[in-house]
């Protein structure tokens, strides 16, 4: 099992930036794809980035191309989610997640495609 742990979470107003923490915990499996979604209330939870663990490659969903920065720290086995320029739409409960099982190049961008998650962080940005 894999866990992993959030943190950075907060309330922010429009235009400014958070940064998300996400460090994982390996015990028996190795991760591939770390992508973070999000949920806001009474919606579905949405593919917001997602980074290959080996190699750094990356791919944005449109709303936040531009706006947000995945990275990682292979050391410490940490992903970041540096947040800038934050609208009141991008409210919502943020959740790292994992994914375990080898899919080359593809990109791991549904929930279904991630097998462990983080416990998410609250990022409310007010008007």
């Amino acid at each position: 099992q894999v866990q992993l742990v959030e943190s950075g979470g907060g309330l922010v107003q429009a235009g400014g930036s958070l940064r998300l923490s996400c460090a994982a915990v390996r015990q028996t499996f190795s991760i591939y794809d770390m992508g973070w979604f999000r949920q806001a209330p009474g919606k579905e939870r949405e593919f917001v980035v997602v980074i290959k663990w080996t190699g750094g490659r990356t791919y944005y969903a449109d709303s936040v191309k531009g706006r947000f920065i995945i990275s990682r720290d292979n050391a410490n086995n940490t992903v970041y989610l540096q947040m800038n320029s934050l609208k009141p739409e991008d409210t919502a409960v943020y959740y790292c997640a994992g994914r375990a099982v080898y899919s080359g190049s593809r990109f791991a961008t549904t929930v279904n495609d991630y097998n462990y998650w983080g416990q998410g962080t609250q990022v409310t940005v007010s008007s």
